[in-house]
């Protein structure tokens, strides 16, 4: 059995997030010991690296929830699982496009710069007006 803290270190997820996910319902709550301390097993440990490798791909925690329910059910068709993989990754795509978006701005606005005063600064002048930017780069809600 690990306490907390060697929960963190072994899984390298720092305490408060291991409290917060007691909390949220993605890890169920720990054994305690005579003196009141949590205590973890090995499905604690797996299940919160299963957590942390989901969070480090960008899974959102509705998600993880949702993949951390079907992996309870290892006997169920990964169709589901499929599903909320790709809804994933094209966030991913979305935000790679966005992100191509902003670097080409950046590299018109840069380009444009004439190297003189800030008072005819092309970069200090295209982020006063976003209308002289070549396309909306705004983040949608």
């Amino acid at each position: 059995m690990l306490t907390i803290g060697k929960l963190s270190e072994a899984a390298g997820v720092k305490v408060p997030t291991i409290r917060y996910y007691e909390q949220i319902g993605l890890l169920p709550e720990p054994e305690r010991s005579a003196g009141n301390q949590r205590l973890y097993g090995q499905k604690a440990q797996e299940r919160l690296a299963f957590i942390r490798h989901a969070r480090d791909l960008g899974f959102p925690l509705e998600a993880i929830r949702d993949l951390l329910s079907l992996s309870d059910r290892p006997d169920q068709p990964c169709d589901a699982a499929d599903t909320i993989a790709r809804a994933q990754l094209a966030a991913v795509q979305e935000r790679l496009a966005r992100l191509r978006a902003l670097e080409s701005e950046l590299e018109r606005m840069i380009g444009q710069c004439a190297h003189g005063t800030i008072a005819d600064c092309r970069v200090i002048e295209v982020l006063g007006d976003h209308s002289l930017c070549a396309r909306d780069h705004r983040e949608t809600p």
